[in-house]
């Protein structure tokens, strides 16, 4: 039980929390304060007797202010970050009250019951497979290892060989085929499952990033070996969704294959019927991975694992031991679907967040994202010395500043870059895009508003300025 000075730190830590929600859409949006300054308010010696709570948690906020990204705000555009709708922010901080381990149902029948139901509400919203089982992982690259590790399994075990009982020796070679502008994650989930990034054959990606189905077809036609595909649904860059009819048509026609979908963000477009469009096919996949803490705005852990065949996804998974007390079915029990055995409660937050929105209110905000990045691209491409590089058909917007030559056009792009980062107004990315430096824009926060869009375009185009070509510029 609370007493009164824990009942005064958790309100005194709510106040703080909503001072900064409360000011977070004006603040700088990058970091202030570089990694010396932060060590230097952090490296404390640790204490024998321990510090009182009240006073840890005044030091702590204000040692870390000027090293938080606004990320939680409206202009924060880097590495597809969404924020944190209120009600996920509350439905969080009741998750960490209540404290549940939901590994087991025994542990939390409620945690078992709530993922249980919300398994069911995401497979509905993007129109996936009823039959599939779902697992709760921390994020998308958790939620392609536990597709890549069912599909390893499941691949191995149908050309005759258990690698559960007896590892990846001697077991039969897989093929590894990868569209060109795979997510990083996936080669490293290739990696942690012994398969190695290095098998991936990669397959030839059009100017968008999009796997190309025909080069695709002719690599299966090459071997008739168990194959494992890696297709993706919104190309970290460009937003460019695969063609997935055209792939799965391909892996069904060659027989022995298991189809994986990386759709961290992309695949929440099926939530949309404006948008689903653009996943036509998706459904016809062996395993799917989709990140909740980016288009869906709840707070970070909370990825999903989705796999079509539940007997692969258990096989891959599961933790055995006499003490660990199965429920009646298993379906409850989520140590049977992810690669942890003690983990958080996700669920809770996926289920106040999903029943708050609504189909519609899901709809709304994939939607409203996507409008922002067509008017970003419409505001800045309309401008003098500004290219935009890709076809906006989610909420990625891809800009490049060129030069004279490709050298100097790659040196002022990264200086447009670091121009609006110290600039504060917005955060945007840099990447390379076809050996190229661009600068990379992600619209995912529910807080963006028309006029957050306009600002942010006017400082682009100011840090543009800033840096002019210096002379007639490349084509």
């Amino acid at each position: 039980m609370l007493v009164k000075d824990e009942y005064a730190l958790l309100g005194r830590a709510e106040a703080l929390g909503r001072e900064y929600r409360d000011g977070v859409g004006e603040r700088f949006v990058g970091a202030r304060a570089g990694p010396a300054q932060l060590r230097a308010a952090f490296s404390v010696g640790l204490s024998e007797a321990g510090v009182d709570p009240a006073t840890v948690i005044e030091e702590l906020v204000r040692a870390v202010e000027p090293g938080l990204c606004a990320t939680a705000g409206p202009r924060w555009f880097g590495f597809v970050d969404g924020g944190s709708l209120p009600v996920a922010l509350a439905a969080d901080w009741l998750t960490s009250a209540w404290d549940q381990n939901a590994g087991l149902a025994i542990g939390s029948p409620a945690a078992a019951i709530v993922e249980e139901v919300v398994a069911r509400w995401v497979l509905e919203l993007l129109g996936l497979p009823r039959e599939a089982s779902v697992g709760f992982v921390t994020g998308g690259q958790m939620a392609n290892f536990t597709g890549l590790a069912a599909a390893r399994g499941e691949l191995l075990r149908r050309a005759g060989w258990d690698v559960y009982e007896h590892g990846l020796w001697d077991a039969p070679r897989l093929r590894v085929l990868v569209g060109a502008q795979a997510h990083a994650t996936i080669f490293a989930a290739l990696r942690m499952l012994g398969i190695g990034s290095g098998a991936a054959e990669l397959i030839d990606s059009d100017d968008q990033g999009r796997m190309r189905a025909d080069a695709l077809a002719r690599a299966l036609a090459r071997s008739d070996a168990p194959t494992l595909i890696c297709a993706a649904a919104g190309n970290v860059n460009t937003g460019a969704i695969d063609p997935l009819a055209a792939i799965a048509d391909a892996a069904s026609a060659h027989g022995e294959c298991w189809l994986h979908i990386d759709g961290a963000f992309g695949l929440w477009a099926g939530a949309s019927p404006r948008l689903r469009h653009l996943l036509a096919g998706a459904e016809r996949a062996d395993s799917w991975a989709v990140d909740a803490h980016k288009w869906l705005n709840v707070p970070y852990d909370s990825g999903i694992a989705i796999v079509r065949h539940a007997d692969a996804h258990r096989a891959a998974m599961a933790v055995r031991a006499p003490y660990l007390v199965r429920s009646d079915d298993g379906r409850g029990d989520g140590t049977e679907y992810v690669p942890e055995a003690s983990r958080r409660a996700r669920g809770f937050v996926l289920y106040a967040t999903l029943r708050s929105l609504g189909r519609q209110g899901v709809a709304r905000l994939l939607e409203r994202c996507c409008a922002h990045a067509v008017r970003f691209g419409e505001l800045l491409a309309a401008a003098d010395g500004v290219e935009l590089l890709n076809e906006i058909v989610l909420n990625q917007v891809l800009l490049r500043f060129p030069d004279s030559t490709t050298k100097s056009s790659d040196a002022r792009t990264r200086a447009v870059i670091e121009q609006v980062q110290r600039d504060g107004t917005c955060w945007v990315g840099g990447t390379t895009w076809e050996g190229r430096a661009a600068m990379r824009i992600s619209i995912v926060n529910w807080s963006t508003q028309e006029d957050d869009v306009a600002r942010s375009a006017s400082a682009i185009l100011r840090a543009a300025d800033a840096h002019p070509a210096s002379g007639p510029t490349e084509r």
